[in-house]
């Protein structure tokens, strides 16, 4: 069963939304998901995982939220080389740095050798039905990719 970890940083509820939007959508694709808050996780947590997704809100000018940091900095010492990965969150045009945090998420993933397997997913402000569309398919497209890694 293809297992996937979902962390998430919300401020507002809008990622945690994203979060459960995912969960469900991965658990009627048969996978074993786990979601949990970017603060009570250890970056770690993504060894054990074959899909590595993070729903993340932009703080101030275009910087990943202060919540976020520690487990930012400790993606860099993974070796996530054979998982797959997904960034998505939700974020509001009003900023220049629209959503720049879920840039900053894979960029990481790609140096410590994850494989991206969907486009990121923004989302302004709360998840509409067609945000909740698009995050369907990045699920779908996400799994997909695991299984096509995993022959």
């Amino acid at each position: 069963m293809t297992k996937v970890k979902i962390v998430y940083a919300s401020i507002t509820g809008n990622d945690e939304d994203i979060g459960y939007v995912l969960t469900e959508k991965f658990e009627e694709l048969g996978a074993d998901v786990e979601m949990s808050e970017i603060s009570q996780t250890d970056a770690a947590d993504f060894e054990d995982a074959d899909i590595c997704v993070i729903a993340s809100y932009t703080y101030d000018q275009g910087i990943v939220p202060d919540e976020a940091l520690d487990f930012y900095e400790d993606m860099q010492d993974l070796d996530l080389d054979g998982k797959v990965y997904g960034t998505c969150g939700s974020g509001d045009t009003f900023y220049e740095d629209f959503c720049r945090a879920v840039d900053e998420f894979a960029t990481i993933f790609e140096q410590v050798g994850a494989t991206k397997g969907s486009e990121p997913v923004k989302i302004e402000l709360e998840p509409e039905q067609d945000d909740i569309d698009h995050l369907d398919k990045f699920a779908e497209e996400l799994v997909k990719k695991a299984k096509e890694m995993d022959h």
